[in-house]
Formats: structure tokens, sequence, C-alpha cells
């Protein structure tokens, strides 16, 4: 029997892509219902429109405004919190707002979450939180921290769970890369790309939900979890999309590739697991489960004594996990719906055209 079976789901950032795939996987299933949390009213009404789904309930408000959450909480069995400030320009110029959302927003969830008895919380996270050098990055770590503090707090028993999933790129979701160089080469110009040798992690969408579900059945309190992904350089993805888009018009293996450097807070690669985590890191086959640190505030337990075996192990990064070559990385990009759509192997899901999952 699904654990999910007559329970409601609560996703809040839920129209946006990582709460549309969730939400997808999720109507198929044996659950009663799924709340959709969100600010943008358009785009829950272009939701409502396109599912017509009894089972789908939607909520207007926003995570900074915890009375707006507490509404949408009640009766909860689950979440999925998804709701971030997410682009790194943005985050760049308005930090502060992403502290607003990342950091006081989640705690918002996390606070209402607990006093209504929800059975578990899953809290979305990025590479960007390990080692950050950008301001999203950087409110997602301490969204992290204030998750994992949480869930060290109730500690094991408690009626709520609450632990982390932590992704690397997730391909063709909003905002990504890959459809924008899509659109670039449909629309005749060069592919604009940082560098050349730059290696970002490669996953699909339904990858990142696979994480999330795993987590719901198998957190304990204060865990992060991490999905072992391949992984590609800039160079190696945009060869592959000439070639893919090569067999539907052979203009496109022509396409320019130009370089225009390093983008505002951006890193050559992405690291999922710092050493420091990888040293307390269970291998679960295709995920890292990280439990959370048990030590409190009493120094002298651990500050007499270190752990020589950091020093010895090295990061989860995308420049030394699995990588990809051109053809595997083609294989991959297969996957997306919309490069399905492109290569005419099925039909058009929506009217207009809109390259992102």
């Amino acid at each position: 029997m699904s654990i999910f079976k007559d329970k409601t789901l609560l996703i809040t950032g839920g129209t946006g892509s990582f709460g549309n795939a969730v939400l997808r996987r999720f109507l198929d299933s044996d659950i009663k219902e799924i709340r959709i949390f969100s600010r943008d009213e358009k785009k829950q009404d272009d939701m409502r429109h396109a599912l017509q789904n009894p089972k789908v309930k939607y909520y207007i408000g926003n995570v900074r405004d915890k009375s707006s959450v507490d509404v949408a909480m009640n009766g909860v069995d689950y979440v999925f919190s998804a709701a971030a400030l997410k682009q790194v320009p943005s985050c760049e110029f308005f930090p502060v707002e992403a502290v607003r959302t990342n950091i006081v927003g989640t705690e918002n969830v996390l606070n209402s979450a607990i006093a209504h008895g929800v059975q578990s919380i899953v809290v979305l996270s990025t590479d960007k939180a390990a080692y950050p050098i950008n301001a999203m990055g950087m409110s997602k770590a301490l969204m992290e921290k204030v998750a994992v503090a949480k869930g060290r707090e109730l500690g094991e028993g408690a009626k709520t769970t609450i632990c982390c999933t932590r992704y690397g790129n997730v391909m063709a979701s909003r905002g990504s890369v890959i459809p924008l160089w899509v659109e670039q080469m449909m629309d005749g110009k060069p592919i604009t790309i940082t560098d050349p040798d730059m290696t970002r992690f490669m996953m699909t969408l339904d990858d990142a939900v696979d994480l999330v579900i795993y987590a719901f059945t198998h957190a304990h309190n204060g865990d992060l979890f991490v999905q072992k992904a391949p992984a590609a350089t800039l160079e190696t993805l945009t060869q592959a999309l000439k070639e893919t888009y090569g067999k539907v018009d052979p203009k496109f293996l022509k396409t320019e590739v130009r370089v225009i450097g390093t983008r505002h807070g951006e890193k050559l690669y992405e690291t999922l697991v710092t050493r420091e985590e990888m040293v307390r890191a269970i291998d679960m086959g295709d995920y890292y489960r990280i439990p959370c640190d048990t030590r409190d505030l009493n120094y002298d337990k651990y500050f007499t004594k270190g752990n020589e075996e950091i020093s010895k192990i090295e990061d989860y990064h995308s420049h030394n996990t699995h990588r990809l070559d051109v053809e595997g990385m083609k294989d991959l990009l297969l996957k997306l719906r919309f490069v399905r759509e492109d290569m005419g192997l099925e039909a058009k899901a929506k009217a207009r055209e809109i390259r992102s999952e």
C-alpha cells in the first residue's frame, strides 16, 4: 500500500518546474489531495485550466507570510517545500529578497508544518549551497541549516520529520540554459556559453521527483539526501544539442558557439557533497544520505579531538563524477519532453512553444 494513499500533500512554489513535476507524478497515485501554494495567480489559473482535476486545490499566498501558510497547512500530511528565489543574477542584485523567501520563508513553512502535525517535510536545496559563492547559494545554505537544526531539535521519534534534498543542474527546468540555447539555435543566433570546460551535473525532473519520493520514505530528522548524477562540460552539451537538432535540419550543425566568459557568481564546477559531509555520508546506492551532526554546544566534547578522515576524502563534485560524452549527453537530452516534441517523436503538449519542463 502506498504511504500516500488517502493523504494530503502541500507543494509550496507549486507552479514552478519542480512543483509541476512533483504534481504530475502524484496525480497518478492514490493520494487524496494535492494543494498548490504560490503567490502567482496567473500560473495557478493556467494550471487549473490545463489540469481540471478535482484532486488539486489552489491556495494563493506567500511563504514570507506565515498566516497564509497556516491556512494552506491545515489538514496536510506531507509537504514539499519548493518555494524559492533561485536565479543567481537576481539574487546577486537583491540578496535580502533571497533571505526573505529562501530562509525566513522556509522557516515559516517548517514552523507551520510542525504546529499542524505534518508527518514529513522535504525541503528543496541546490548544489550551490555547498561552498556557496553567490547570494542564491548562501541563502540556500542557510535554509539547509535552518531545516537541519529544526530536524535535530525534533529528534528521532517525533511526529514530524524534516529533511533536505540537494540537486545539481535540473535540465530544462524553468530558467535553465538548455531551453535558452535551443531558442538561440532556432533563431539563427550563436549559442552563448560562459566557459567550454565548465561542468554541471545533469539530471532530469523525473530524477528529481524520484529523490523527493525517496526522501519522503527514508528520511530521519535532519537528513540531507543527494542523488548521484553524471556531469558534462558545456562544450559537450552544446555539441550534443547541435547534433540532436541537426537531425531535424542540418543547418543546426553549423551553429556558432560563442564564449562570453564566466558570469556574476558562477563556479567552474558544482559540488553536491562537501568532503566534510562525505565523511559521514551513507551510500544508499543511487543516493547519499547525510545524517545531521548531533553534536551540541558543549564544545569540549569535540574541540579536543577532530576527525583526521576529513583531510583524506574528496568532495563529490561535477569534475569528479561520471563524465558524459556527446553520445551519452544526446541520450539524456532525448528524455526531455520539449526535445522529443521538437524532434517529432511526440505530439506538442501545448499550442504555444514552451521549451521548459
